[in-house]
């Protein structure tokens, strides 16, 4: 049976003393979840890692980077490595954020080589793929879905696929508060599963985690985990608020425990 996989991603919020307060609420929050079947994930902003860290100790939420170079080490001003990641304490990465796409010309090169190095280094990836509002205006919804999936994914062999997991991002319902129906993105994460099929084989491809992420809230968080191929929500405003996260957690969980 596949995990649910709740993930939060603060985004450029949170400073210090605020991503501390943010961590300590969500974990005594969500004490009492102590489960093999939901994993919970924090991302905060690099400048806040190693303390949200330290927060974290001793509970079952883990820690996530928002981004990461391929490279090492190297003459790369401005750039965090697999490794130091790794050191700080992350056991997740978000890769190819539909942001980093749209404002930083991430590509789906940069998405593999990034990916790639994640699970060299046991990082476990949470690769975003989907469509934009014009790209789904111009019926392209299926043809970027092939696009993103099938590059970023190039030349992952199959012992490593099964290490990741995917995220849906319809990139019209993110921060927008449009949300995408649970019939639509099921539809979309159906397809991401048969292409995965197709790409790795049916044993391999009914186990790897689909997540949704689009203007995710306590209010339609059950009607989307009810669906057969989402498999938990990459979470941004909601995350920013312990009540709001949590509540999405305790929800998530009644209807995938």
């Amino acid at each position: 049976m596949r995990k649910t996989i709740i993930a939060g991603n603060w985004k450029m919020f949170k400073d210090l003393s605020q991503a501390r307060e943010l961590a300590a609420g969500i974990k005594e929050n969500l004490k009492d979840i102590r489960s093999d079947s939901i994993e919970i994930i924090v991302c905060p902003a690099y400048t806040a890692l190693s303390e949200v860290a330290k927060c974290l100790s001793g509970s079952q939420i883990k820690l996530g980077a928002q981004d990461v170079y391929w490279q090492e080490e190297g003459a790369f001003t401005g750039e965090v490595s697999t490794l130091m990641l790794k050191d700080i304490g992350c056991s997740y990465v978000i890769i190819g954020h539909s942001e980093r796409r749209q404002y930083f010309n991430e590509t789906n090169d940069g998405v593999n080589k990034k990916t790639k190095a994640a699970l060299k280094h046991g990082l476990i990836p949470i690769v975003c793929v989907g469509e934009t509002l014009q790209e789904r205006e111009a019926n392209k919804i299926f043809s970027v879905i092939d696009d993103h999936v099938k590059n970023g994914l190039k030349d992952i062999p199959s012992c490593d696929i099964s290490k990741m997991i995917i995220a849906y991002e319809p990139v019209w319902a993110i921060g927008t508060g449009k949300t995408a129906t649970p019939q639509i993105a099921q539809e979309v994460q159906g397809y991401i599963r048969n292409l995965l099929i197709e790409l790795y084989g049916e044993a391999i491809a009914r186990n790897i985690p689909i997540q949704y992420g689009g203007s995710v809230k306590p209010d339609n968080i059950q009607e989307l985990m009810k669906q057969p191929d989402i498999d938990g929500a990459l979470i941004g405003g909601a995350s920013l608020r312990i009540e709001s996260f949590s509540e999405i957690v305790k929800k998530a969980f009644e209807v995938k425990k």
